[in-house]
């Protein structure tokens, strides 16, 4: 037999110790990651939380508001746009139209035109009159604080309603807006995208006295650290809680220059913010790009 057949023979031919009794077995597969349990999801959103409330301890509704009527105008105008147009267009507003009788009789056009940075205008002016008119003819000119009550005038849904409750009326409750619910799927507190069925899943999470307070908290780490396309994965306070660390960018450096509003050195959105607020006001419409 030549060079080549005993060499084709050789690599044909099993080794000599591939017997039954020496057979390798399969690499065992690297165990998968046990599923987190609910009670520990419950464990880790409530430190989360925990950790915000350290964070954020000057947490506050981004509206500039000094009663019931201008905050439920102002969160009504702020559908589809940011909180510092609303406030830099509610003092003109605010001082044409300062109650429901006054707003409730105003010109369509004169209104379009005072709330036209806000876009949307005229859906916006036509909710605006239908509310002010309710409120005048079915509430005595008071904005009343009841959910039920709240949701039957015109422009105002669940969300609405539960900004008012929370921060004109005292009356806890979870406001379920952009920033809240893609902070809450990516932490993995819920799967759910209705904005009806994420509030009963968190409202189900936390103790009640904490749920105002807790969407203000998650909407200003989304607006500041946990952004949606780009996080700040590398200042972010909570990333050792955070399933989803990774999906941005990770260099501290880096991402710190992500960072927006008091956390990045920028003015924040109110115009008038609360006195333990550390950043800048924002500034009035016209001298500042939005």
């Amino acid at each position: 037999m030549g060079e080549q057949a005993l060499s084709e023979a050789s690599a044909k031919a099993p080794p000599a110790s591939a017997g039954k009794g020496s057979a390798k077995k399969p690499a065992a597969k690297p165990a998968a990651a046990r599923p987190e349990s609910r009670l520990a999801m419950v464990r880790r959103a409530r430190r989360i939380n925990r950790e915000l409330a350290e964070v954020y301890p000057y947490a506050h509704p981004e509206l500039d508001f000094r009663n019931p009527f201008e905050l439920l105008v102002a969160t009504v105008l702020s559908a589809q746009t940011t909180d510092l147009r609303v406030n830099q267009t509610t003092p003109a507003l605010f001082a044409a139209y300062p109650t429901p009788e006054d707003m409730a009789a105003a010109a369509p056009e004169h209104l379009e035109e005072l709330i036209r940075p806000t876009g949307f205008f005229r859906m916006k002016a036509r909710s605006l009159l239908g509310l002010s008119q309710a409120l005048r003819d079915g509430f005595g000119g008071e904005v009343p604080g009841r959910l039920e009550d709240l949701v039957t005038l015109p422009g105002v849904g669940r969300k609405t309603a539960n900004v008012v409750l929370g921060n004109a009326f005292g009356v806890p409750g979870i406001t379920v807006d952009t920033h809240f619910g893609r902070l809450v799927r990516r932490w993995k507190w819920t799967e759910q995208e209705d904005p009806e069925k994420v509030e009963a899943e968190i409202c189900a999470i936390f103790p009640k006295s904490e749920w105002t307070m807790l969407s203000h908290r998650v909407v200003f780490h989304g607006r500041r650290i946990c952004h949606a396309r780009k996080p700040a994965c590398g200042a972010c306070p909570i990333a050792p809680l955070c399933p989803a660390y990774g999906e941005g960018e990770t260099d501290p450096e880096k991402a710190r220059k992500l960072l927006k509003y008091e956390k990045g050195g920028q003015p924040g959105q109110r115009l008038s913010p609360p006195p333990d607020y550390p950043g800048l006001p924002a500034p009035p419409l016209g001298s500042a790009p939005a």
